[in-house]
């Protein structure tokens, strides 16, 4: 089939939509797509140059009289100029808000129809789509856009709940590139002369993600085996759990590592033995998938969509119940047996289920579907 022209717009953070949408467009280009991806910054999963892919910065002018500078004006007309000069066949965007309203936009000022589907995520749904300033005008952007799509049911019924949307929504998941992500050669903790646990949480430490949570079910874990924790990522509970990890005694087996590029990343997860989260709301769980490509345990609070994640694999325990938590873990990590089970169950699951070909393939026919419905 001909190849297309796709434009990706998303935010360029370390969070699971940027990573996606990053990943989407490399992917794609990598198919023999061209693809042209616009953003304020370069994202963090672009760090080097790939083949096909072409990044657009989007520019805002700091005019004293804007408190606040507009955004989505400034990246509606870098929508419509790339569009004009690359021809873009259709954008993909990531976010309701401010980047299908962007897209809307850019297709009033333009020459010819600009066509756009629209990825819901999470947090511009039960967060910023749920903000009473921002509730019309999430739900005009989801009923404009040629399609939209979310990454889970449960975010999908809560965007009808919420907004009382007619439109027609798509549950395509996220996606894992299970070759980079795979299992490490050292072992998990029978294998290891210590037998020291390793424990790991990634995310972009937003009160959120309750990393102190995490840090108190560490502190339970940590009283019976040997174990160590790597908070992965930045934000700003960091010092908030570093705090309470002093507070509890087991500061000196907490690391924060900070952010990682992917390839960092995949080997800290490579011979992992337990992937902790403690969100209050979590519409997918990317980082979680990326742990269990590379056959990590996982043990999450029973929110949002982690349960289609999961399937019958990992644990799932109420949220704030940390004690729960700790148990569960435990469970894991005192039976090498059950957790060699785990990491098989977690490894195959994420390879049939996730695989990032069979996933983008279901992108390019919905691309391919819009196309012909808007000729």
């Amino acid at each position: 089939m001909d190849p297309l022209r796709i434009g990706i717009v998303c935010y360029p953070t370390v969070g699971g939509s940027g990573v996606v949408a990053t990943e989407i467009a490399i992917q794609l280009a990598r198919a023999g797509h061209e693809v042209h991806l616009l953003s304020y910054d370069r994202p963090a999963r672009l760090k080097h140059s790939v083949p096909g892919v072409h990044y657009h910065g989007v520019q805002v002018s700091a005019y004293p009289l804007f408190r606040y500078p507009p955004y989505d004006l400034a990246l509606a007309t870098r929508m419509l100029e790339v569009q004009e000069e690359a021809g873009v066949d259709l954008f993909h965007v990531h976010y309701a808000i401010p980047h299908a309203i962007s897209a809307f936009l850019a297709d009033a000022m333009g020459n010819r129809p600009l066509r756009w589907i629209t990825t819901l995520h999470g947090t511009d749904i039960t967060v910023v789509g749920a903000d009473r300033a921002y509730t019309r005008p999430t739900r005009f952007a989801i009923e404009r856009s040629h399609a939209v799509t979310a990454v889970s049911s449960f975010l999908a019924e809560e965007t009808r709940r919420t907004f009382g949307c007619a439109a027609e929504i798509d549950v395509i998941p996220n996606f894992v590139d299970t070759e980079r992500f795979q299992p490490g050669q050292e072992g998990r903790f029978w294998a290891r002369p210590s037998r020291e646990r390793r424990i790991v949480h990634a995310s972009n430490l937003r009160p959120v993600k309750r990393a102190a949570d995490v840090v108190r079910a560490f502190a339970q874990i940590a009283a019976r085996v040997p174990a160590r924790l790597t908070l992965l990522g930045d934000g700003p509970d960091r010092e908030h759990a570093l705090a309470v990890a002093a507070d509890l005694g087991v500061l000196d087996r907490v690391e924060a590592a900070g952010v990682r590029e992917e390839t960092e990343l995949a080997r800290a997860f490579a011979d992992a033995d337990l992937f902790l989260s403690a969100s209050e709301t979590e519409s997918f769980g990317l980082s979680m998938l990326e742990a269990m490509s590379c056959g990590v345990p996982c043990v999450s609070t029973d929110v949002g969509g982690v349960s289609e994640v999961f399937g019958d694999t990992g644990r799932l325990v109420p949220f704030g119940d940390v004690d729960a938590m700790a148990a569960a873990a435990l469970e894991l990590l005192e039976d090498a047996d059950l957790h060699r089970v785990q990491s098989e169950a977690v490894r195959e699951r994420a390879v049939s289920e996730f695989a990032q070909g069979k996933v983008l393939g279901r992108y390019e026919a919905l691309y391919r579907r819009v196309l012909e419905a808007t000729d």
